[in-house]
């Protein structure tokens, strides 16, 4: 008997997944419990295993494909295995598409039946039809997939719903580079930015529907770069962590995203983002607010600059710092006064 396993639900309100590898082929045999496909989520990398025990008939979504949950994705047993194969066939052919996407189609050379569409209901879109042009001269495509496509998706929909407000502030960071030894900055800026929400609680907050829910956990989210895009682990309880179990935590946060083992539980729950790009950082940054949270506290790179101290042009590190924050939410003054009280707790270390 032919055994149709379908995308099952992953909980933690996941709703579609990307197959993101399959551990098995065509006509290779399988017992249950096997390990069949692996899932990419907004959450995590999930594998999964197989609900049943027989030959593999049929792969029925392509590796790189997004797919609501419920979606068919391989064919297992010896049974009725045509029957099934030719339903499925069937259904790739009856393609829907809107005209205009169907004259795009044939002005790109793309074959509707190909494709699996990414609209509701199955429906193939513009971005289907382009993305699966083939590639002109002087042009190299690639798909956007895994952590790169969640992030376009996140950052659309912060785009899309957020009215964004920058603020950024000089600090001078002379004081504290003399004390902090072989100590990174970023414990600093954490213990400095727990101190400005704490001031300013309008910031440790995160947006639900028609209600603002404001924070008594400062569970601060890292903005981490690695191979496949930035990744926002999470740093619990910043409040309560001293210098030195700032620096252990971050490091640690950080190896795991770059190796791409952080647990799911370690990606949700911010309550607040910090930025720190170091010297690959830029003068200064506008961020992008991660919605549903309220702000977002960026450092650009410290470096010698020029300042005037008791009216005198001196030499001193000097960098830049930026709040971006959602302004239906937060209004420019709180901001400004929560960038300047992480500004003070940075200046007299």
């Amino acid at each position: 008997m032919a055994y149709e396993f379908r995308l099952p639900d992953l909980g933690e309100g996941v709703r579609e997944g990307e197959i993101a590898r399959w551990l098995v082929q065509v006509g290779q045999t399988v017992e249950e419990d096997d390990p069949l496909v692996e899932i990419q989520t907004d959450k995590a990398t999930v594998e999964v295993p197989s609900p049943a025990s027989g030959k593999v008939a049929r792969i029925l979504v392509e590796e790189g494909q997004l797919v609501p949950v419920g979606t068919p994705l391989v064919v297992i047993g010896d049974g009725d295995v045509a029957a099934v194969s030719h339903q499925a066939e069937v259904a790739r052919g009856k393609v829907q598409a809107t005209p205009l996407v169907r004259k795009i189609a044939a002005e790109l050379g793309v074959d509707l039946t190909a494709l699996r569409g990414s609209g509701p209901g199955g429906r193939v879109t513009e971005r289907d039809v382009r993305a699966a042009a083939p590639a002109r001269e002087g042009e190299r495509r690639e798909p956007l997939r895994g952590v790169r496509r969640e992030i376009a998706r996140h950052l659309t929909t912060a785009h899309r719903e957020v009215p964004p407000v920058t603020v950024v502030e000089e600090c001078d960071f002379t004081d504290l580079a003399q004390a902090r030894g072989d100590r990174s900055y970023l414990p600093y800026l954490l213990q400095a930015t727990v101190a400005g929400l704490k001031k300013v609680p309008d910031l440790n907050a995160t947006l639900a529907g028609e209600e603002i829910v404001f924070w008594e956990r400062y569970d601060i989210g890292l903005a981490v770069q690695t191979e496949q895009g930035l990744v926002v682990p999470v740093l619990r309880g910043a409040d309560g962590k001293s210098l030195d179990e700032l620096e252990a935590e971050t490091a640690r946060l950080a190896e795991a995203a770059r190796a791409g083992t952080l647990k799911p539980e370690e990606l949700r729950g911010s309550t607040f983002t910090v930025s720190s790009a170091g010297r690959l950082g830029g003068l200064l940054t506008t961020p992008i607010v991660n919605h549903p949270e309220v702000g977002i506290l960026s450092l650009g790179r410290i470096a010698q600059r020029p300042a005037v101290v008791d009216g005198r042009i001196v030499a001193r590190e000097i960098g830049w710092l930026s709040c971006t924050f959602d302004h239906r939410v937060v209004d420019g003054v709180r901001a400004s006064e929560f960038l300047l009280a992480v500004i003070e707790r940075l200046q007299t270390p």
